[in-house]
């Protein structure tokens, strides 16, 4: 899976005004609720207000609601912001109902809360919308952009302006110097000129973006560009090229007078971990209150059928290439956890009667819950594994080790994509760390919620698994 968007959108000062219309709107949603049904707002309703409130801020946070409008298409904020509502109302409930005031809440009148606030959530956005296309139909707030370099990036830069009118970009051409033969071939009847009328265009006023899409090897001509273009107001953007696709969560940082660009780095930056953590912690509870009799049940079940403990506990890699100890049912009759670890194969003779069951299925996996409660592990992420494989597959693998710039995962996205159970070919590894690093790109909370149910439709079993 790819990100959605190539570069991360910065917060706008509409930010503020979004977040205070979002405030308003369910606040107005709760009292046209009371007046409709002649309901006395209470303190019942105060602490309602305010869960639903920081819930419904929080989700909308990390859905990233309040992006910039130039950034994302309407119907998908509108999706967003709704989607924040839903869940922060079915946070209410579950509060409500346990710590027992749900009874001082008439139901009738949350339904009709929810209801309006849902409407004024969407309407107050359409209204914006509205105005804002209008603008940018007039020619207001239109802002005319060009590329100069026709290549590659250049070219997905143009399919991104091409496909999202909302993004109020007009498109004056590229601007190339080299020969039509050097030129990226889809681009030929789009370039309008070489790249002095492109300065001289952003001279005139006639150009409000320039993106620069040039290869990072012509460093110097970039640098004499950007020293012509240091002569105009004109807003500059460079598109880089081939780092791409090997950025793990770029971001501009500082040391000292110095920009750097991280290039490998932890998605999990500020208030991320938080929710990242706030998001294990939760889960993970949940989960083990609802299969504690099952773990009881397999732990006597393996006591049964097999001499030995019933955890088995092995050494890992965890966040940072730290190591971890992480628990499992014990499923084998041995307990490898030394220099050299032989991953299980079909009909392993090492298994234990109930051990195959256990493993096909990953109910081995379920004492993991308590090492993400611990902080060790998360819900989803990539997989663990033993020191032994680390160390080997580091060494043969590209960018195996970028796996560690998360903590390790009870499910991930290459397991629900098949990649799970034996490697017993170099190819099947490097297809497990592809999907591992995809993971780490694109992470959100929405990608974990969705590899989180997929896992429960497809990805306990898999024909990999012995």
């Amino acid at each position: 899976m790819t990100s959605d968007k190539t570069f991360k959108n910065n917060p706008t000062s509409s930010g503020v005004f979004y977040r205070l219309m979002d405030l308003f709107s369910i606040t107005a949603g709760l009292f046209i609720a009371a007046a409709i049904r002649g309901v006395e707002l209470d303190q019942h309703y105060l602490v309602a207000f305010l869960i639903l409130m920081i819930c419904y801020l929080y989700t909308a946070e990390v859905f990233n609601v309040y992006r910039s409008w130039r950034a994302g298409k309407f119907q998908h904020m509108v999706s967003w912001s709704w989607l924040s509502l839903v869940i922060a109302t079915g946070a209410l409930f579950i509060f409500a109902f346990g710590f027992k005031f749900s009874e001082n809440l008439s139901r009738l009148t949350l339904f009709i809360w929810f209801l309006s606030s849902f409407i004024f959530l969407f309407s107050w956005r359409l209204f914006i919308r509205l105005y804002k296309v209008n603008k940018r139909k007039l020619g207001f707030s239109l802002k005319r952009v060009a590329i100069i370099g026709a290549t590659e990036s250049g070219a997905n830069l143009f399919r991104e302006i091409s496909q999202h009118d909302e993004l109020g970009f007009d498109f004056v051409g590229f601007f190339e110097d080299r020969q039509p033969d050097r030129v990226f071939e889809q681009l030929h009847f789009h370039v309008q000129g070489a790249i002095c009328e492109a300065v001289n265009a952003a001279r005139r006023g006639e150009v409000d973006v320039l993106f620069i899409a040039l290869p990072m090897k012509a460093d110097k001509r970039i640098a004499d560009i950007l020293r012509q273009l240091g002569d105009t107001t004109v807003d500059v953007h460079f598109v880089p090229d081939f780092l791409l696709s090997n950025l793990i969560h770029a971001r501009i940082d500082h040391v000292g007078g110095f920009d750097t660009l991280s290039v490998f780095e932890s998605p999990y930056l500020g208030a991320r971990e938080f929710i990242k953590r706030s998001e294990d912690i939760v889960v993970a509870a949940l989960i083990l209150l609802l299969i504690s009799p099952l773990l009881i049940a397999i732990a006597i079940a393996i006591k049964l059928t097999s001499a030995g403990p019933v955890l088995f506990v092995q050494d890992r890699y965890g966040l940072g290439g730290e190591r971890i100890r992480v628990w499992k049912f014990r499923s084998m009759k041995v307990m490898e956890n030394d220099a050299v670890v032989r991953q299980a194969t079909k009909n392993d003779a090492r298994i234990t009667p109930i051990g195959g069951f256990l493993r096909r299925t990953s109910l081995d996996e379920l004492p993991q819950f308590f090492n993400v409660l611990f902080g060790d592990m998360s819900i989803v992420g990539p997989r663990p594994h033993a020191v032994a494989h680390n160390e080997e597959y580091r060494k043969k693998v590209e960018f195996y080790m970028i796996r560690h710039k998360v903590k390790p995962g009870i499910t991930g996205w290459a397991q629900i994509n098949g990649w799970r159970g034996e490697t017993d070919t170099l190819e099947k590894m490097e297809k497990r760390v592809e999907f591992d690093l995809q993971y780490i790109k694109s992470w959100s909370l929405w990608f974990d919620i969705k590899i989180i149910f997929m896992t429960i439709f497809k990805g306990f079993v898999g024909k990999n698994a012995y």
